[in-house]
Parts: structure tokens; sequence; C-alpha cells
């Protein structure tokens, strides 16, 4: 008995949609839709038969995208002595098709669910996408094909490098199958892979000072982000005789290099953004996506890069952000040869992160130490001075901060931080509050 099932369909006229059931046989099993039968399967034919022919061809023609026209025939036919137009579907290779009005969500992607046709799922979606793909990021066909690249464009434009459909192609942003790929996706206004910038007060996530967002282009993210990251990195000075040197918190380089580190290597299957954090002692930098199977952080740090995103790199290495693969670690370690502090790098199975010290924070952290130990190897009786110094102001004043030292004492931040420190350590004072109520009072109930 001639009846519908998965891959065969009836419609008694032309209707519009039939596209639907064509974009769910290329998706599935294939199948052939019968025009001039009813659902029972009843054949009544077609008035019609090139009129009708045509209207399928070209509905198929501007509705369904990939171009599936190569995996259809559409031919006339005769049953029970009447004409039937036949339109047979083989299962193609770009899937998952669409609608184009639609695009590439539920509403648009249609599969065939025994005798009916019905929207995706997501999850199926998603699979075809994959099953068509292969494993490769930025390889898959973009959910979305609605993408504007302005940010891109510019970027290009002032790196003198061309960016039209051609080298949209050859770049990888445009699939075999005219379709944007998800790399063309990451340089689009409509990425939505994000960059959370944090910045703390002291070393702990405990206050935040300042935070930032950034989506979009990856371009523009990484101008965005490397120009937020440079408000904090604070320029001091220090005197050698006549000569004033200017000294960063941060090697730029080392910025720079860890910033495009973790947008050229992090892992854009998962949803999670790039973290990077601003201490006062150190920033860190939080990729999603640890290292390549196959590789180690023993590897990394000898210089052996693995890429993740080939052709994503490629394109920063074509915009000379980055000039050879597997170098921008050694690049960071070199900044820091200069100093008692080095960076550090720290892997787990789904993230990596870079580490850059503060150098002038740590410096200053030094000299204080090394000024405090000489003070107190040259004269036990200076540190009894400071602690009655400080005791006599807490008892005046009832409780102190840490200014209060350094303008009683005449010392800096740093050395009151660690004579603060030291007297709690030995409990002469004890501290209540943190960061900005944080006090220090007599502890008065110190043995001795």
């Amino acid at each position: 008995m001639f009846v519908e099932n998965k891959t065969t369909e009836f419609k008694r006229v032309y209707v519009e949609d039939i596209k639907n059931t064509i974009v769910a046989f290329a998706n599935c099993d294939g199948g052939t839709l019968y025009i001039g039968v009813d659902d029972d399967g009843t054949v009544y034919g077609v008035d019609d038969v090139d009129g009708t022919m045509l209207r399928v061809t070209n509905a198929i023609r501007d509705a369904v995208r990939p171009d599936v026209t190569m995996f259809v025939e559409c031919h006339n036919d005769v049953m029970d002595e009447k004409p039937v137009v036949c339109v047979s579907v083989q299962r193609g290779t770009a899937r998952p098709y669409y609608l184009h009005g639609k695009g590439i969500r539920p509403e648009g992607v249609y599969v065939r669910q025994g005798a009916s046709t019905v929207p995706a799922t997501d999850a199926a979606i998603l699979n075809m996408i994959k099953e068509t793909s292969g494993d490769s990021y930025e390889a898959a066909r973009s959910l979305n094909q609605h993408l504007t690249f302005n940010k891109s464009i510019d970027f290009f434009k002032k790196r003198k490098v061309e960016f039209g459909k051609a080298q949209m192609r050859t770049l990888h942003l445009i699939g075999e199958d005219d379709m944007y790929t998800n790399l063309a996706f990451l340089l689009s206004e409509q990425c939505t892979h994000m960059i959370k910038l944090a910045v703390f007060e002291g070393s702990k996530k405990s206050v935040f000072k300042d935070r930032r967002e950034l989506s979009g282009s990856l371009l523009k993210q990484l101008e965005e982000a490397f120009d937020y990251i440079d408000r904090f990195n604070r320029t001091r000075a220090e005197f050698s005789g006549l000569d004033r040197l200017d000294m960063r918190d941060y090697p730029p380089e080392s910025i720079r290099e860890a910033l495009l580190n973790a947008i050229v290597h992090r892992d854009y299957s998962f949803s999670g953004s790039t973290l990077i954090s601003i201490f006062e002692d150190r920033i860190e930098f939080v990729t999603i996506g640890g290292l390549v199977k196959g590789i180690v952080l023993d590897d990394v740090m000898l210089g052996v890069s693995v890429l993740r995103n080939q052709n994503l790199a490629n394109i920063f290495y074509r915009l000379r952000l980055i000039e050879a693969y597997g170098t921008g670690i050694l690049k960071i370690n070199e900044c820091y040869n200069d100093y008692a502090v080095k960076p550090m790098i720290e892997t787990t199975c789904n993230a990596f992160k870079i580490t850059l010290p503060n150098t002038n924070f740590h410096s200053q952290e030094q000299k204080a130490s090394n000024t405090l130990k000489m003070v107190s190897s040259t004269s036990v009786t200076k540190k009894e001075e400071r602690i009655n110094a400080v005791l006599e102001l807490c008892r005046s004043k009832g409780s102190i901060i840490r200014s209060d030292v350094e303008s009683a004492l005449g010392v800096s931040q740093s050395t009151a931080i660690l004579l603060l420190r030291e007297l709690t350590g030995d409990s002469v004072l004890i501290k209540k509050g943190k960061t900005k109520n944080l006090r220090y009072y007599e502890n008065k109930h110190r043995s001795g």
C-alpha cells in the first residue's frame, strides 16, 4: 500500500511548506515528495505540471540554505493515469539545511519524525554541524549567519591587510558551502564570547574597585582589554644620581603576550568567559581550555606550540599581532629576566592561567623587608622604640590605621605594613575589620 512514512510525503497541491519537507529530507535520510497525491494515497494529479515544477525549483533555490539543488531532482510521473510531480531528495553533505528567512534555529531547521516534518531541536542542530564540520570549532558553520564585520574591516585596513570576500574565503571565514564559519563569528560584532576584567583592592578577591565586560569582535576586545589593563599599569619613578628612571608595574610586552595567548588559545566551544583579574601585587589571566591533548606544561615552557585555533592564529599572524607560533610564553619570561620575581604558569584539564607579578610592588616590599631586617639586626633598642611609639599611639587614639604609623614614625607604606604585620604576629597588636575598615588595637591581654 502506498503510504506516507519517514521517506515519503504526499501533497495534493503545491503549498508553501513543501520547502520544509525538502529541508527535512536533506537533513535526514532523504525521501520523495509527491505533489498531486492526497494524504490517504489517493491520486488526484496536477493540472499544471510545468508550472508546479517551476514553483518547486524556485522555492528550493530561493529559500533553502546552503544550496541543496545538487541533491534534489524534480520530475513528472504518471500514477493511476494522472500526472504527478515527484521531488526526490538525497541526504545532503552540508547539514543542517535551513530556511533562509529563519536561520539555523529550530524554527528554520526541519527533520523527519516518522511521517511528519518537525522543527529540529538545538541538540540535533549542533550534532549535524559536528557531523559535517568535524570537531574543529572555528571551521564549523556559525549558527548565526547574519554577521557584520565593521570593526574587523577597520582593523585590517589600519594594518594594510586586504579583507574582502576573497580574503575571507582564504582565511576560512567563509566555508566551502559559502556559509560563515565560527571563525567569522569570532571576528564579527555579533560574537558573544567575552573577556571579563576586574580590579580588586589589595591582593584578594574581597573588594571590587572596578570591572568591565567586553564582547563583540575579538580584535575589538583585544584593543579594549589592553587599553583597560594599561590604565592600571602604573609608572613609578626611581632616581640614580641625577637620572630619573620610570618603571612600569608590569612590562607592557608581557601584558600584550599574555592577552594574545588568552585570546588565540582559548577553547571557544565553551561559553565561559576569559577572566583577567588585576590585584595590587599581580595580574591573573585565566583562559577556558587546558593544554591541547598530547602537550604538557614543560613542552610549552620550551616553546612547543600545538594550536587549538589554527586559522585564528593565522589571522593574528597576518595582522602582525604575533610573530611566530610558540614564542609567547618565552617572551613573557624574557620580560622578567632582570627581576627577582617571575611569572607563574598553571594549567588544569580545562583552564590555563598566567600570573604576572607586579615588579614595583615586590621591589618595594623587598626594600622594606631588608630595611626592617637591618634595623632589627643592628639595634634591638630601635625596635623597642618603634613598638613603644606604636603602643603609645594606640593608647592615645584608642586604635590606629596604617597611615597613622607612617606619619608618626616617618616610614613608607610598605615599611608600615611590615611593621604592623610583625607586631600583630607577635601579639603586640590585634586587628579588627577588613580592608578599608581595618584598625589595630593594643593587645592588653598579652603576656610579658
